[in-house]
């Protein structure tokens, strides 16, 4: 194993020593370690007496944990370019055919670069950190327990570990420097995006909910890593030289893999939806497993939560709770009605939701979106309970009549987000990265159009006219 290892540490001492001549990356990193911590200072105390002018109340320590999130994040996006330049970089001077020619595995020059595109931002980001908190101790405010102060430090290797990998998979697959640097925003935005939503974890105290962004941090890293080596060709970064919006091209890919051979809807359903279906058929069972499972999970947990916080919340407050659930059950009710365009429209949009964080995080946030969706279900019935309505007749009437459709439309959708995630990671030496990005999609849409969109039509059609009429009968004899 340390002789496999070697050519990694030789990359990147190859990289390092490229890395501290140049000037140009040295000095803006080290002008916004020095001086954004002052200048974050600054804002969170002008930030706080501002709200207290107008009743806000607000303490500036609460803020420090917060600080440290945008402060840890800044200096990644400026030594970002090091990552981004690593490999399209070196073409563009002229370097890349030494370096490529030698005798190393293609994951060794990957990881070569990695570890210097991590290095640099995340020593940049931990001394603003360790500036930021001298700070602090100097204005006698309160430090973050150890606890989140550890946390908010793996997040901050997290965070870096995730752009750096995102930008030199970017590298691998551009074909110049600029074209690199105008797709560095599809990596500053969503990880600030993310952040945001990390912010809110840290101002509410959750830790546990902190640990859980943490690992899909990470785990989303690993798989943009994996990605990236799976689709390094040497090949293609000497040989492209400029890359072109080709319409024709992508349009002639995708109907080629969605239409096939196939001229006429029954040979379609047959050839190429079945095709598919065979393709999927692995995470069909993990998601249907998944569904069972994490029902009947939710089901309990929720049921043992309920009867300490029902205390709570007063007869108003149940009263309108029970409204949300006849209204979640399908049960038109005074304030709320229940329509086909209604249902179908909103399942199709959480389809859709579903399908689209999915895109952006390799399968992951589109199945947290379906175990949540799953996870809702078992809540659903263990609030009919606690509220001692009937949960076996409220099933049979309110659910399992359209359930039968519209379930098994999740489960296809969950299958093939995962299926999407599975396909990216895994090497295809035969087709390059729009190809199987293209490909994935038109499996994508075969399965949305040939099965998951006509479920849902049954469904809705079923929980608009023929659920309601049911569950009245059951609820309301």
């Amino acid at each position: 194993m340390k002789e496999k290892l070697k050519p990694v540490w030789l990359i990147a001492q190859r990289e390092l020593k490229d890395q501290f001549r140049d000037w140009r990356i040295l000095l803006p990193l080290i002008v916004l370690t020095l001086l954004f911590p002052p200048l974050m200072n600054i804002v969170a105390g002008e930030a706080v007496s501002f709200a207290n002018q107008y009743g806000g109340d607000l303490i500036i320590d609460r803020l420090v944990p917060f600080s440290i999130l945008i402060i840890g994040f800044f200096p990644v996006t400026v030594a970002l370019v090091v990552a981004l330049e690593s490999f399209v970089g070196e073409k563009e001077r002229g370097t890349i055919e030494p370096l490529l020619g030698t005798p190393f595995q293609d994951w060794q020059l990957y990881f070569g670069k990695l570890l210097v595109g991590i290095f640099f931002p995340l020593v940049a980001s931990y001394l603003a950190i360790a500036l930021y908190l001298f700070m602090v101790r100097q204005q006698d405010l309160s430090l973050p327990p150890a606890n989140l102060m550890v946390q908010l430090l793996i997040l901050t290797a997290a965070h870096a570990f995730l752009m750096v990998s995102g930008a030199i998979a970017i590298s691998t697959q551009s074909t110049s420097v600029r074209a690199a640097n105008l797709l560095a925003s599809f990596i500053v935005m969503p990880v600030a995006i993310l952040i945001q939503g990390e912010s809110v974890l840290v101002f509410w105290g959750n830790e546990n909910l902190l640990w859980l962004a943490i690992a899909g941090v990470l785990i989303m890293a690993t798989l943009i890593v994996r990605v990236g080596i799976s689709h390094f060709q040497r090949e293609y970064l000497l040989g492209r030289e400029i890359d072109s919006f080709n319409l024709k091209w992508m349009w002639k890919t995708f109907s080629g893999a969605f239409f096939g051979e196939a001229r006429s809807l029954l040979k379609w359903y047959q050839v190429q939806v079945g095709a598919t279906l065979r393709k999927i058929k692995t995470p069909l069972l993990i998601l249907l497993m998944l569904t069972i499972f994490g029902s009947i999970a939710s089901y309990y947990w929720t049921s043992q939560i309920i009867p300490s916080n029902l205390a709570e919340y007063s007869q108003e407050e149940i009263d309108g709770a029970m409204g949300d659930i006849q209204f979640a059950a399908g049960l038109p009710s005074d304030e709320t009605e229940i329509t086909f365009g209604f249902i179908f429209l909103h399942n199709i949009q959480a389809v859709l939701v579903m399908h689209f964080f999915g895109l952006l995080s390799f399968g992951i946030l589109g199945e947290l979106a379906f175990a949540i969706n799953i996870g809702v279900l078992g809540a659903l019935f263990a609030l009919f309970d606690a509220f001692g309505m009937p949960v076996l007749p409220m099933f049979l009437a309110g659910i399992l009549p359209h359930g039968i459709f519209e379930i098994p439309a999740i489960i296809f959708s969950g299958a093939g987000i995962l299926y999407f995630g599975a396909v990216l990671v895994t090497p295809d030496p035969s087709r390059t990265m729009g190809e199987v990005f293209i490909h994935v999609l038109a499996d994508w849409a075969k399965i949305g159009l040939g099965i998951i969109f006509p479920l849902l039509l049954l469904a809705a059609l079923i929980e608009a006219y023929i659920t309601p009429q049911i569950l009245a009968q059951v609820i309301m004899p």
